[in-house]
């Protein structure tokens, strides 16, 4: 989600009406650690406001995954063909013991579209434009998975309805193949199905990549309302594929934490949505609750535990309103950023990294910065503690 592109939205509404340490090592990374039982803050680094690589600027960065093979990670961009074309980055992220010594881009690569071209200009070609916003790599068929999460502008005379996708592209950018969704997942100019700017948000391989996990950021309208300040019921789907066939196999409904803070003033923008799900291993998910309300700086970032056994699967169910689920995915708070007493900006992608010297895994985050001078691009490097 683009937090200044949803507030300008609103807005507009209300006025109409690298180079690995030798210490680390580069163990591949099937789907991710065994168990978890706590997270260890290390270190963050910031890339600079505005920073050029090869004529694009580098910015929004929306989700990133590491290729262990390589050492390198794949981080993709959230710009919509508005600044420079759709595209993703490679970069090269140094650890050195404990600590993240540079993060450093060494490629960049335009996601082209089934004929080959890039993805048109977004003012240009509202229609036809992507959002991108969660990307995970493949090193079994050397294939990137990336999803778009659409759009919904309803206005009076100026609808644009475009369906949400996942796709997937060689590591040149070049397009491979785009999986048949769930119809529950069309846009709708009335007030059916997913909401604006709260589809598909993240992406993640289980069970040796024979799985693939998709999330939306935020609840089906049918599905119930949006977290507020007070409990909601605010209820989203976690989509189950099967890789090999590529088809939507089950689907669990998980429940959002309430809003952590007012807006200022109260009816300004506020919310709270999962940016990112990561395969901890093959019924267990690390997921990301982001909350963020206009007037407060920052974000308030919290890491759960999520647990698929025995969550009812409600592939068959169109509306967790009127048929509310009887067992909701489970879930324990890992970790609340906030308690690190650090500014926290709007933290979109996890991936597991390399192994650590002391034989645990390492777990990193980006903060997308929205294009913005106000916002920071960062990395957050933490120990997972088995």
């Amino acid at each position: 989600m683009n937090l200044a592109r949803v507030q300008s939205v609103l807005f507009g509404l209300l006025v109409c009406g690298f180079y690995s340490c030798s210490m680390l090592k580069k163990t591949p990374v099937k789907t991710a650690s065994a168990t978890i039982s706590s997270l260890k803050f290390l270190d963050e680094y910031d890339l600079p406001y505005n920073l050029q690589y090869k004529n694009t600027t580098v910015g929004g960065l929306s989700a990133i995954d590491y290729d262990a093979k390589n050492d390198q990670y794949y981080l993709i961009c959230d710009d919509r063909s508005e600044i420079n074309p759709s595209r993703f980055y490679t970069a090269k992220i140094s650890l050195n013991k404990n600590e993240i010594n540079s993060v450093k881009i060494v490629a960049v690569t335009i996601l082209r579209q089934q004929n080959g071209n890039a993805y048109p200009d977004l003012k240009k070609h509202t229609r036809e434009t992507i959002d991108p916003e969660a990307v995970r790599f493949n090193p079994k068929t050397n294939e990137l998975v990336w999803s778009s999460e659409g759009e919904r502008i309803v206005k009076q005379g100026d609808t644009v309805l475009i369906d949400p996708s996942i796709n997937t592209v060689f590591t040149d950018g070049k397009y491979r193949s785009t999986l048949l969704l769930p119809e529950i997942l069309k846009m709708h100019a009335t007030e059916n199905g997913p909401r604006q700017n709260g589809v598909l948000e993240g992406l993640t391989f289980a069970d040796d990549y024979k799985t693939l996990y998709a999330n939306l950021e935020e609840p089906r309208y049918e599905d119930g309302p949006r977290a507020d300040l007070t409990d909601e019921n605010a209820l989203i789907r976690i989509f189950k594929f099967d890789w090999q066939t590529k088809q939507n196999t089950a689907q669990y409904a998980y429940k959002l934490e309430p809003v952590a803070y007012p807006a200022k003033p109260a009816a300004a923008f506020k919310v709270n949505g999962v940016p990112d799900i990561l395969s901890v291993n093959k019924n267990q998910l690390l997921v990301t609750e982001r909350s963020f309300s206009e007037g407060r700086d920052g974000c308030v970032i919290k890491v759960f535990l999520a647990d698929l056994v025995g969550a009812d699967n409600v592939i068959d169910n169109p509306s967790l309103t009127k048929n509310p689920p009887k067992q909701l995915i489970r879930k324990k708070l890992l970790l609340n950023l906030a308690d690190l007493n650090i500014y926290i900006d709007n933290v979109e992608g996890a991936t597991f990294g390399p192994t650590l010297p002391n034989g645990h895994k390492s777990l990193l985050f980006v903060a997308d910065n929205n294009f913005s001078k106000t916002e920071k691009t960062q990395f957050f490097l933490f120990e997972v503690m088995p």
